[in-house]
């Protein structure tokens, strides 16, 4: 048996959170020489969180609705400030700071619940 039939979907999905923040985090750090990378760390955020969304749109999602919502929610603000983002008018730090809250959520040490 791999190792990756053994793994859970909240350790995908933590993994996922991991690998696009730590991208756009670099790319960021480089400045307007990194700007193609963060372009491509932007876009495999915006659809990681458009993989999470249509998740926890299902009505079969076992999550809570009350935490289904607020996932709806932060993949809606991942979109729009992704765009300001690339227009040079924001900051990545919120969008790390919330792949942060979910990954620490993922792993037990916060409850987004």
């Amino acid at each position: 048996m791999s190792a990756a039939s053994v793994r859970t979907p909240r350790a995908i999905e933590y993994d996922a959170l991991a690998r696009v923040t730590c991208q756009m985090r670099s790319a960021a750090d480089q400045g307007a020489a990194g700007f193609s990378r963060l372009a491509q760390a932007l876009h495999d955020n915006r659809a990681l969180w458009t993989a999470l969304a249509m998740d926890v749109a299902e009505p079969t999602n076992g999550l809570p609705g009350q935490l289904r919502a607020r996932i709806f929610y932060l993949a809606e603000f991942t979109m729009q400030h992704s765009g300001k983002i690339l227009k040079g008018e924001a900051s990545i730090a919120p969008l790390v700071d919330i792949n942060t809250a979910v990954m620490r959520g993922l792993r037990g040490d916060q409850d987004l619940g």
